[in-house]
């Protein structure tokens, strides 16, 4: 199979062969944008593309595959797999546990729109064992990614049964890195991901007698003195405490304390 550049064909079903090359630069265009927001210890590369799944090398150990539909402009669909290191990684971030289809939204959300589409709903986790068996039924290109040792870090799969009416622009050769701006590896690529803040003023535990004797005007009594400081939760860790304020009508939290690790 040849990958030689060619032009898009506006709107034109992409099953004939004069169509792969123009898939395949697409997706190699595509997979270059995303890789800033596809978290790792170190610069990725990538590498051949491959059009046969049997062909495709997964990273070792493989840790997770998230699948997700093209739409807007773009059909088919796209896989990302990961390895394990990076699901430990997410598991024990400072923030709490993290899923994988959660951090990794950012990278496919770019992969779609660099493609000239969207996501057609969430990112979805689908057994790594028949991971690329989702690309079935399009124009396939398996783009693997590498890290500094050329051991495949991680890998992205397209299926296209349509393309967009205008290409995204040629990539650059195979192995180019992507200009990240430096030092914005590891963690810093989970910072596009949403993630829930929740400001607590105490808690208390009642029966489910009690709670379905509750009506307007009751008091819940709580385990804090008025006047402690409420504390700020990411995704249930706690992670600062602070005062309550007013600000435009709305209730706020005045950070008043940055709690560590240890002191968790």
């Amino acid at each position: 199979m040849s990958f030689s550049a060619s032009p898009m064909v506006p709107e034109q079903r992409t099953g004939d062969a004069g169509n792969r090359d123009a898939v395949a630069q697409a997706a190699i265009g595509a997979v270059r944008e995303a890789l800033p927001q596809i978290p790792s210890a170190s610069p990725l590369t990538i590498g051949e593309p491959v059009a046969d799944p049997a062909q495709a090398v997964l990273p070792d150990p493989a840790g997770a595959a998230i699948t997700a539909f093209l739409s807007g402009g773009v059909e088919g669909k796209v896989l990302l797999v990961v390895g394990q290191e990076l699901v430990d990684a997410l598991a024990g971030t400072p923030f709490g546990s993290l899923e994988p289809a959660q951090a990794l939204r950012p990278a496919l959300d770019s992969i779609a729109s660099s493609l000239g589409g969207r996501l057609d709903g969430d990112p979805t986790a689908t057994p790594v064992e028949q991971c690329l068996e989702v690309l079935n039924g399009g124009t396939t290109v398996i783009l693997p990614l590498a890290g500094p040792e050329g051991s495949t870090t991680a890998l992205v799969g397209l299926s296209i049964t349509q393309m967009a009416p205008s290409a995204p622009a040629a990539p650059a050769a195979f192995g180019a890195r992507p200009s990240s701006g430096g030092n914005s590896w590891g963690i810093e690529m989970l910072r596009d991901v949403e993630m829930e803040v929740t400001c607590e003023l105490g808690r208390t535990r009642m029966s489910v007698r009690q709670l379905l004797a509750l009506a307007p005007g009751d008091v819940v009594e709580l385990d804090r003195l008025a006047g402690s400081p409420a504390d700020l939760l990411v995704n249930g860790t706690l992670l600062a405490r602070g005062e309550v304020v007013v600000v435009d009508e709305s209730f706020g939290l005045r950070i008043t304390e940055i709690v560590t690790r240890d002191a968790t």
